[in-house]
């Protein structure tokens, strides 16, 4: 196909056959299944997902990219030339019975709020399986005590069982980008019974400065003193660092103070 990228898109397609076959078969495609497809691009993933689904309603940002996907005849698939981003979720849910899969090969650019987007707004996503860059998804299955662990990893795996399926080098795109990329499977599983944005409210006040401790990073929550949060939280040795806590801590610490 004949296509000027663009840059403010963040387009770097896939060819490799192979590729593509194993990103459907790490999201776990069948025909049972209703896939959401972020980002079409040329059609490449689309036409496998296509051929693996029930159904795929597949979002391209790109307007001039419509005849091309529109020419692949894909009696199955539905293109939607809108921002996924800025799509309101219940708009987006609406062309889905039930559950779907969510499936993106995903310019950095969006990676986190698109992300967020799904796990804390959707009731109906089943899982996500993204192409990212290699440090954001070693991010988001980063475990406490690494330099890694951070807001993306608790909220990724307060929602989600994420995993890496597989590293895929930068020459495996065109035009090739910068970084190596991995592609990670988000299996949807939420933690517990806490509202998602009052947890994320709180660890992003937890991990406002990493180098702090968090009694420190703490101070001024709900209104409390330093004294006031080490009283509520007795058990935990808050002089340690924000990366310090696993998952679970941080649902206890909250659930202690009082969410």
């Amino acid at each position: 196909m004949q296509h000027k990228f663009k840059k403010q898109f963040g387009q770097n397609f896939i060819s490799d056959v192979n590729l593509l076959k194993a990103i459907v078969s790490d999201a776990k495609v069948d025909k049972n299944d209703q896939v959401l497809e972020i980002g079409a691009g040329g059609g490449a993933l689309t036409k496998w997902l296509s051929q693996a689904a029930e159904k795929v309603v597949s979002y391209e940002i790109d307007l001039s990219l419509e005849s091309q996907l529109l020419s692949l005849g894909l009696e199955n698939v539905k293109f939607v030339f809108k921002d996924a981003l800025k799509a309101p979720i219940e708009e987006i849910e609406k062309d889905f019975d039930g559950g779907y899969k969510l499936v993106a090969n995903l310019p950095y650019y969006i990676t986190s709020p698109l992300i967020f987007k799904f796990l804390s707004q959707s009731s109906k996503v089943k899982s996500l399986t993204i192409m990212v860059q290699k440090e954001v998804a070693e991010r988001i299955v980063a475990k406490a005590g690494s330099k890694d662990f951070g807001v993306l990893s608790l909220m990724c795996q307060f929602y989600s069982n994420p995993k890496i399926t597989r590293n895929v080098g930068k020459q495996m795109f065109f035009p090739q980008p910068k970084v190596d990329s991995a592609l990670v499977h988000l299996e949807i599983d939420k933690k517990g019974d806490m509202p998602g944005d009052k947890f994320y409210e709180f660890v992003k006040k937890c991990f406002s400065m990493r180098r702090k401790t968090l009694i420190n990073n703490l101070q001024g929550f709900k209104n409390l003193s330093k004294s006031e949060i080490a009283k509520k939280l007795p058990e935990f040795d808050l002089n340690l660092r924000p990366e310090d806590f696993s998952l679970e801590q941080y649902l206890l610490m909250l659930e202690k103070i009082g969410n």
